[in-house]
């Protein structure tokens, strides 16, 4: 395993580079829908810049020879305040992507890892993730588990 990358927090400058991954990410998940977005690239560059500037959502990349070649990203879920406990916020883990040509090279564990330890220091509950096939085996050796709670309503649109 080379480690010839840097993991850093994602800025708001990202956006373009983060959106640019996105679109690859969900094309490599969806090889069966045609090779043209249907939806426009600057609507993810947008998105992603607004949710980094607010601080709502983190994400941090890793970079080789100065280009981002994988990304995490994490969204901070509020809890209601109650009278016994701490309703601090519990993290969803998503758009976790890098590049195949990048990929076995300790590049993704080290982002879930910048993940966790800023997960930790800010004092979250927790972190969920709906995992894909492909990523479950990583998450498990991660420490991440099967939750005993959590139900899952999914609604027909």
């Amino acid at each position: 395993m080379t480690t010839d990358f840097t993991v850093r927090p994602a800025r708001p400058a990202d956006a373009g580079r983060l959106a640019e991954l996105r679109w690859t990410f969900k094309q490599e998940d969806h090889e069966e829908l045609p090779a043209t977005p249907a939806r426009p690239l600057a609507e993810a560059e947008h998105w992603i810049r607004d949710r980094l500037k607010s601080g709502h959502w983190l994400a941090w990349v890793a970079e080789t020879e100065g280009e981002i070649c994988g990304h995490v990203f994490l969204c901070l879920v509020e809890r209601m305040p109650e009278p016994y406990e701490d309703n601090n916020p519990v993290g969803y883990v998503t758009n976790y992507f890098v590049l195949s040509s990048q990929r076995n090279r300790g590049a993704g564990s080290a982002l879930l890892e910048a993940l966790q330890q800023h997960a930790r220091s800010a004092g979250l509950e927790g972190l969920i993730v709906w995992p894909s096939e492909r990523s479950i085996p990583l998450y498990r050796r991660l420490g991440f588990q099967s939750p005993d709670e959590l139900l899952e309503l999914p609604l027909d649109t």
